[in-house]
C-alpha cells in the first residue's frame, strides 16, 4: 500500500529501544508537528472544503496522540525534553516546488504529509512486531492503523486538486527523493525519521 522503494534498515529498532525516551520525546514532537501541518494547511486553504473537512478530525487526532506519547513518556519516569532538528523533514521540505500556481504547492505540501506519514506507518509497524516491550507492541500497532489512515487522506486530497497522472507522476519523484533522503542521513535510534 506505502509503496516505498526502501525499507527502513532492520537495526533501526534496536537502536530505538536502547533510547526509548528519546524516540518517545522524538515521537511526541512528530505528533504535534503533524496537528500543526495541516492546520496551517487549514489556515492557508480556508475556502478548500473537502480540504478543511478531511484535515479538522486529523488535527484533533495527531494532538490526542501527542498527548498519548506524551502520557506514555511520563508513564515510565521520563521528561519530554526539547524538539529536535528533523533532518529528514527538512529535506523533504526543500524538495517541494514551491514557485508554481496554487494548486501544484498545495499537492507538494499534501504530498509531503503522506510521505511523512506514510515513513511513520512502516517504522510504527516495526515498533510493533520487534519492540520487547508488549505494551508498546500494542501502543505502536494503533499508530501504525492511525498513519495508514492520514496517508491515505493526504493522498485522496492531492488527487481532488490535481489530476490523478500528475499527483501519480510526482509521487513518483517524491518516493525516489526519499530514498536518496535515507540513504544519505545517519541511522539514528532516537528520530521517529
Amino acid at each position: 500500500m506505502l509503496k516505498l522503494k526502501l525499507a527502513t534498515d532492520p537495526r533501526w529498532v534496536n537502536l530505538a529501544e536502547k533510547e526509548l525516551s528519546e524516540i518517545l520525546t522524538d515521537h511526541a514532537y512528530c505528533e504535534q508537528k503533524a496537528a500543526t501541518s495541516c492546520i496551517s494547511l487549514i489556515v492557508v486553504y480556508p475556502d478548500l472544503k473537502d480540504l478543511v473537512k478531511k484535515l479538522t478530525p486529523i488535527v484533533s487526532e495527531e494532538w490526542s496522540h501527542f498527548t498519548m506519547v506524551l502520557d506514555e513518556i511520563h508513564k515510565r519516569g521520563y521528561d519530554l525534553g526539547f524538539p529536535r532538528k528533523d533532518e529528514y523533514v527538512n529535506e523533504l521540505l526543500r524538495f517541494q516546488n514551491k514557485n508554481a500556481d496554487r494548486n501544484v504547492v498545495l499537492v507538494e505540501k499534501l504530498l509531503t504529509n503522506a510521505l511523512i506519514e506514510a515513513r511513520s506507518c512502516e517504522r510504527f509497524r516495526l515498533l510493533s512486531l520487534e519492540l520487547k516491550d508488549s505494551y508498546l507492541k500494542k501502543f505502536y500497532h494503533d499508530f501504525m492503523v492511525s498513519e495508514a489512515g492520514h496517508y491515505r487522506v493526504f493522498m485522496d486530497l492531492a488527487k481532488i486538486y490535481k489530476d490523478k497522472a500528475y499527483v501519480e507522476s510526482r509521487w513518483q519523484e517524491y518516493l525516489n527523493h526519499e530514498k536518496e533522503i535515507l540513504n544519505n542521513i545517519e541511522l539514528r535510534g532516537d528520530r521517529m525519521h
